[in-house]
């Protein structure tokens, strides 16, 4: 990918390019510095025209829900995803990843957005809008100063469900003070415009997930079976992913993960029967998985899923 082409609202970074960029990052430091250092740098115009949905609405209110509606113009839906919940005084936006805990990289990006959000609103406001709390799905680390100031309260719940921020309905609901009659549909149909002519950038990693999500759609991948379908040896297989910083094994278990969860999500199948599909030895086991990923139990992951529906419904 050209350096030209970072900044076009045209064309689309590969959603592996991006996790494997954050891998690195939170090598060298905390997933909680991540999310600090990229929300810093996060100034307005730099995710395109998702920001000016924001700041140009008429209230804050009206434009986090047009970001919400046009997401996929800066992230890929297949991992993440944005979620708001009004609840009378209460607004929530969620940032949906369902990225295991643990996952340092996952939960810098999680941290990066709630800060992210923040800001937007506190652009489009005007002014420095203080949440009532915020809820993240990662680990509690040693220290989290920085994402108090990040966030602006020390009101944090960590291994949380999901990762969330709440403010009061009346903080975005007032007159946005540089919002234009009619820019918001200009900018909607600008959004949509770009979406739809979106050129994708897929590198080999995005192929080989395509290829084992096609294969374990057909029953259980094998090593092989996937090489084959790549037409390379298996041997070569694995050395690739080695280069892109992954192993058969960590693929396998993520693919494993999403079809148990869709599984959870649009589906009224028992635990023992999504265990028993997913080829785990019992529901315990599945059970054991489900908190290793998530932080969460099968019936909390599957509520959680139900209510994305609903609101996507709405």
């Amino acid at each position: 990918m050209a350096p030209q082409h970072l900044n076009d609202d045209l064309f689309r970074t590969p959603a592996a390019t991006a996790i494997r960029i954050a891998e690195l990052t939170t090598v060298h430091a905390p997933w909680t510095e991540m999310s600090v250092l990229l929300a810093r740098e996060s100034s307005v115009g730099a995710l395109g025209v998702w920001d000016y949905l924001i700041t140009s609405a008429p209230t804050p209110l009206e434009g986090i829900r047009d970001a919400a509606a046009h997401f996929d113009s800066v992230a890929d839906p297949l991992t993440d995803g944005m979620r708001i919940t009004e609840d009378g005084e209460r607004v929530t936006i969620s940032h949906v990843n369902r990225a295991d805990i643990a996952h340092e990289a996952a939960c810098g990006i999680r941290g990066y957005a709630l800060g992210l959000y923040r800001r937007r609103l506190g652009e489009a406001a005007g002014r420095c809008l203080v949440p009532l709390h915020a809820t993240l799905a990662a680990k509690a680390p040693p220290r989290h100063d920085a994402l108090i100031e990040l966030y602006g309260t020390r009101n944090i719940e960590f291994e949380a469900p999901a990762s969330s921020i709440t403010f009061l309905a009346a903080d975005l609901s007032a007159p946005a003070p540089y919002a234009q009659p009619g820019l918001s549909a200009v900018l909607r149909r600008h959004a949509e415009q770009a979406l739809a002519s979106t050129i994708p950038l897929h590198d080999w990693l995005d192929l080989f997930r395509t290829a084992l999500a096609s294969a374990h759609d057909e029953g259980a991948p094998t090593l092989s079976s996937v090489a084959r379908r790549m037409t390379i040896s298996a041997r070569t297989l694995q050395r690739r992913l080695e280069e892109h910083g992954t192993t058969w094994s960590e693929e396998v278990e993520s693919v494993r993960r999403d079809h148990i969860a869709r599984l959870l999500h649009d589906t009224d199948l028992s635990v023992d029967s999504i265990a028993a599909r997913s080829g785990y030895a019992d529901a315990r086991a599945l059970r054991r998985a489900v908190k290793r990923w998530y932080g969460t139990t099968p019936a909390a992951l599957r509520r959680a899923g139900r209510g994305e529906h609903d609101q996507a419904g709405a």
